[in-house]
């Protein structure tokens, strides 16, 4: 039998990812040790009171059910968490929950765009965005984050034709992968630029909880107008460690809610029960562990960039989320060139910043995933290999 799929899944290549793994299994098969900062999945333990909460109410066999709605707890909780947390007011029509912010941004193009609308996306971007608008059959838009602009935005640079016709604009800060934070002016800035040309903004506000020196991790939806025009991804995946239970919700404008609370009703029946219960014992609980988690992070930020600035690799300092972006080494003429040599010299696996768009070539995102003490193991690996040391590529 002759199986056609999709033409639409020709868009997405696995590439780099692939042959990155297989190099790692190659690596690990052979002995080598492999230190991995590639992917961020948090390596602290989820809080005592969240996992009681969810496997207490395991025992109720009702909780089993199908969810078909999110419970009235939950969003009691969460409503009295952004109070608390942001000094934000939520009615119970400007929240739903969503299977992780992943899922919710890859469905949201379905639920706001038709054909021919226009979709505004940073470059560098994380993957799942250009695949949300891509799905929508939305024209895809890219505007440009460059380091010397701090990786924000410039709204000027985007032509006046393409903003006429775009329906939503990605953001995203503390930003995944270019580890940067946004000041106030930036979020005033974007709400009037939205506000001009009516466009939705989605905000994914996945680090809130982490970010670094004493800088203010805060909601979109603080700022005045921020609820006429947009909307926030609100995640519980890297504040509390939450990654495999999928829990997020999309908060704000309650017409953007509504569209995509409807789109979710026609392919899921709600969040599993006891994980909706952990949730609310997540939102309720003490938030003394999310600082003191932030705080080693921190101290992971610190350790990876201070310790290859000493052998020689000028490193970005991370102003906030659970990674470090860097410029690859003089010599190579490619993130990837440069990621498939450090892991074959010494077992570091980091991820090429070409995966995030074109803007990203010429760096590579570590997460900050290892223990201080392997950290600095690793850094002293790489400096031992000589891959710092060595003379442009070609060069006498």
């Amino acid at each position: 039998m002759n199986i056609e799929v999709s033409r639409r899944l020709e868009h997405f290549q696995t590439g780099i990812f692939a042959a990155l793994d297989e190099k790692k299994d190659a690596l690990l098969k052979s002995g080598k040790k492999v230190y991995n900062l590639s992917v961020g999945t948090p390596d602290f333990p989820v809080a005592d009171h969240i996992r009681s909460a969810l496997t207490e109410a395991a025992q109720n066999p009702d909780n089993f059910h199908y969810a078909l709605k999110d419970l009235p707890e939950l969003h009691t909780a969460l409503r009295d968490y952004y109070q608390r947390r942001f000094g934000v007011a939520l009615d119970d029509d400007e929240a739903a929950s969503v299977n992780g912010s992943q899922e919710g941004i890859a469905h949201i193009g379905m639920a706001l765009c038709n054909p021919g609308d226009v979709v505004l996306l940073p470059n560098p971007g994380y993957p799942v965005f250009e695949a949300g608008a891509y799905f929508g059959h939305a024209q895809l838009y890219f505007y440009d984050l460059k380091e010397e602009n701090d990786f924000l935005p410039r709204f000027d640079e985007i032509p006046e034709d393409i903003a006429r016709r775009a329906k939503y604009i990605m953001v995203s800060y503390p930003y995944n992968p270019v580890c940067a934070i946004a000041p106030e002016s930036f979020y005033r800035e974007l709400i009037a630029f939205a506000k001009r040309y009516n466009i939705i903004v989605v905000h994914d506000n996945a680090y809130s909880d982490i970010i670094y020196d004493g800088a203010y991790g805060g909601s979109f939806l603080s700022y005045d107008g921020a609820k006429e025009v947009g909307v926030e991804m609100f995640s519980l995946s890297k504040s509390f460690n939450l990654t495999g239970a999928r829990v997020s919700f999309i908060v704000g404008n309650r017409e953007v809610v509504g569209a995509v609370k409807l789109l979710r009703s026609q392919y899921d029946f709600g969040m599993f029960l006891p994980i909706q219960h952990a949730a609310i014992a997540a939102l309720t609980g003490p938030l003394d562990g999310v600082k003191a988690q932030c705080a080693k992070y921190q101290q992971r930020r610190d350790v990876l960039c201070d310790g290859l600035r000493s052998i020689g690799w000028d490193i970005r300092t991370s102003q906030g989320t659970m990674f470090a972006w860097a410029r690859i080494p003089r010599g190579y003429s490619s993130s990837q060139e440069f990621c498939m040599e450090l892991m074959e010299r010494t077992g570091v696996l980091c991820t090429p910043g070409d995966a995030f768009g074109s803007m990203g070539e010429g760096y590579v995102r570590f997460a900050l995933v290892l223990p201080v003490e392997t950290l600095r193991e690793m850094i002293a690996v790489i400096n031992e290999s000589g891959i710092l040391k060595e003379p442009l590529k070609g060069s006498l």
